[in-house]
This record gives structure tokens, C-alpha cells and sequence, in this order.
């Protein structure tokens, strides 16, 4: 189950940005993302999905990757 969808929702609900002006697989910082809208973005992430991010690697910043990220967080939490 991937949560692509459900992060281009929270975009769009946070800043505003249609789902199809993102490419999951570009920078958000191309799209002028900076660090402090990645973290706080991040931010919004845990609280939507209840989770806590690994601090592993900060510098993701495309939504696929940050989907990989969720997702795997979510399937290690249903395990346990």
C-alpha cells in the first residue's frame, strides 16, 4: 500500500498544491520547498498518520520517497 496519495492530499490541504503540479519523483525543493517547509511538512506527516519519522536520512525530499518512508513506518508499526 503506498501513500502517495494520501501525502499529495495533505499538499494540497497545507499548501495549496494540486497533485499534478508535483512529480513524486522531483525535488521538492524544486518547487520551492525550502528545508523549513520540509520539516514542517514532515511535521504534518506524523501527526496525520499518528507515526514518528526516522531521523536516517533528512535530505529526502521527493514524495515518492517520502511515501517509501511512511509506508514502511506503517507496515513496521502493524507488525508490532
Amino acid at each position: 500500500m503506498s501513500s502517495l496519495k494520501e501525502l499529495q492530499d495533505l499538499i494540497h490541504e497545507k499548501y495549496g498544491i494540486e497533485a499534478s503540479a508535483l512529480d513524486p519523483h522531483a525535488s521538492m525543493r524544486e518547487k520551492g520547498f525550502d528545508s523549513l517547509a520540509l520539516v514542517e511538512f514532515v511535521f504534518a506527516i506524523e501527526d496525520r498518520f499518528s507515526i514518528t519519522m526516522p531521523d536516517d536520512d533528512p535530505n529526502i525530499d521527493t514524495l515518492a520517497a517520502l511515501a517509501a518512508v511512511v509506508d514502511r513506518v506503517r507496515a513496521a508499526q502493524t507488525t508490532t
